[in-house]
């Protein structure tokens, strides 16, 4: 039998990677060719679980998929910016303040940075089911099946384990946190294509550079697919931002407000943010490909304080445990007011909103 033909994708060409010295942040690269097995799990737990007490940042290595399917995601996630008409695309945006959600488009200049100055980014996010809940342009509907393979890939092999040794880094049953990832249970972890184009000079200079405030994600667990723009940076524990390095083929996991909330305060949700790129990749689009996952949208946002974890070293709480929201009510709270509604100027660095009592700061 003919071997199945694969729908045609243009090439997506990335940006060479910069030469420029940047100060990188020292991540822990975790090889993950083990994490399919419980041995190879409780052998990566101090590794990984000291990353995201540390850092609450890492890179993953050997996840299993190859570089020529890391190109082949790249080439299909291009398609929402580069083949679909602005009328179509239309009809596909995302009703961000009304429902909570970004699941469809989000176009460029609805979100305020600073000092009047817009943001220049556009996405695509689709539900991890693909088709079940969501409809799509025309562009994307040949590759509909591989993308319901890549979340998936992305949600059993990936998130998975790593739910399991955050649950063995606390001392509770390994499928503690997956058992509130339901692949098919209501939530809204989902697959994120996202494109950043380039600003104008005075754009640049009314921002600081900044194109995406610092912030901590809103759910437990975010996994970005590494691609060569350099404009990632994290607050180091020094109080430095500090870069994170391209590697090619390579996963950068971090954790959210959600899981550090479930976890006490024992992983920690690590401010981040997006700025111009060094000046030999300026002029460049940044393409990123996300699986951003959350709690199921039942489940409250409170320490598990039966980890035996918890018990010796205490627990850190952001609010009182009656007070705790679910995951969708932090979730849709969260989603509605990002760059929508006003902050409280704290200090020259730091603005803050409260959402469902918790109190959610943004560094610029």
């Amino acid at each position: 039998m003919p071997a199945p033909t694969i729908p045609y994708a243009p090439r997506y060409v990335p940006a060479p990677i910069t030469k420029e010295q940047l100060e990188w942040a020292e991540l822990p690269i975790i090889d993950f060719s083990t994490a399919n097995t419980a041995e190879g799990r409780a052998a990566l737990t101090p590794q990984v679980c000291d990353a995201m007490q540390t850092y609450g940042f890492m890179y993953i290595i050997n996840h299993g998929l190859t570089q020529a399917q890391n190109d082949r995601i790249f080439d299909i996630a291009d398609l929402p910016f580069s083949q679909v008409p602005e009328e179509e695309m239309s009809r596909y945006t995302a009703d961000i303040k009304g429902s909570g959600s970004y699941r469809g488009f989000k176009p460029r200049r609805i979100w305020e940075i600073d000092n009047g100055v817009r943001d220049q980014l556009e996405h695509y996010n689709l539900h991890r089911t693909i088709t079940e809940l969501q409809t799509h342009p025309k562009a994307l509907q040949p590759f509909l099946s591989e993308l319901r393979t890549f979340t998936e890939y992305n949600h059993n092999n990936i998130l998975q384990p790593i739910l399991q040794i955050l649950a063995r880094g606390l001392e509770l049953p390994e499928d503690t946190f997956v058992k509130m990832h339901g692949f098919y249970d209501k939530s809204e972890t989902y697959l994120r294509f996202m494109k950043y184009y380039p600003r104008t000079e005075e754009d640049e200079k009314q921002s600081k550079n900044v194109w995406l405030k610092g912030h901590t994600d809103i759910g437990t667990v975010t996994i970005l697919w590494s691609q060569p723009v350099s404009a990632l940076q994290i607050l180091c524990p020094d109080g430095k931002w500090r870069w994170i390095k391209h590697i090619p083929n390579a996963l950068v996991v971090n954790i959210g407000d959600s899981m550090e909330f479930l976890s006490g305060g024992f992983y920690k949700g690590t401010i981040h943010r997006v700025r111009q790129p060094p000046i030999d990749q300026q002029g460049y689009s940044r393409l990123g490909v996300f699986y951003f996952s959350a709690a199921n949208d039942d489940v409250l946002l409170k320490p598990l304080t039966e980890s035996p974890v918890l018990q010796r070293v205490g627990v850190m709480r952001r609010f009182d445990d009656d007070k705790a929201p679910t995951s969708e009510q932090f979730r849709k709270g969260r989603t509605a007011a990002y760059g929508l509604s006003k902050l409280t100027k704290k200090d020259d660095v730091v603005e803050e909103q409260i959402i469902y009592g918790v109190p959610v700061r943004h560094y610029n």
